[in-house]
């Protein structure tokens, strides 16, 4: 199978996320709902249900792209993601009110401030997390589809 390699490594790309962010949004939905939080959890949830599928999938489709011209690995390339998600997904939670950033802290629905110093470790370890999660998962998945 050697036609269309953009839209196999589309489908590659979008299938973890489509497949894990509807779980995460009936977890937290339950959750809502059981421990009864006014904490609108589910607006936090409509950028990247909406967003994050369609940019792992263009980025697979970058990687493939760059397969022939670059001898970047496909779990380093996954890792770069989150820096482009991240300033993304923060700065529309700024814009649509849903996070607020302080001198020391960012604080999220009003309600819960995180302090910068622990965001730091929290964005390394999902940078390690979308490294594997890319080398092994998504190059998986690229191979079976005979792109990888």
């Amino acid at each position: 199978m050697r036609t269309y390699p953009y839209l196999r490594a589309y489908l590659a790309g979008v299938f973890l996320p489509t497949l894990i962010l509807p779980l995460l949004l009936g977890v937290f939905i339950v959750a809502r709902v059981v421990m009864e939080l006014p904490v609108p959890i589910e607006q936090g949830m409509i950028f990247p249900m909406a967003v994050v599928p369609l940019l792992w999938g263009l980025w697979n489709m970058g990687w493939l792209w760059l397969h022939g011209r670059s001898s970047m690995q496909i779990g380093l390339h996954g890792a770069i993601l989150p820096l482009v998600l991240a300033p993304l997904g923060g700065e529309t939670a700024h814009a649509l009110g849903v996070l607020q950033f302080g001198a020391t802290g960012a604080t999220w629905f009003h309600m819960v401030t995180a302090p910068y110093a622990a965001i730091v470790p929290c964005f390394l370890a999902a940078l390690a997390g979308y490294y594997l999660v890319w080398k092994y998962l998504v190059g998986f998945l690229n191979r079976v589809l005979g792109i990888g």
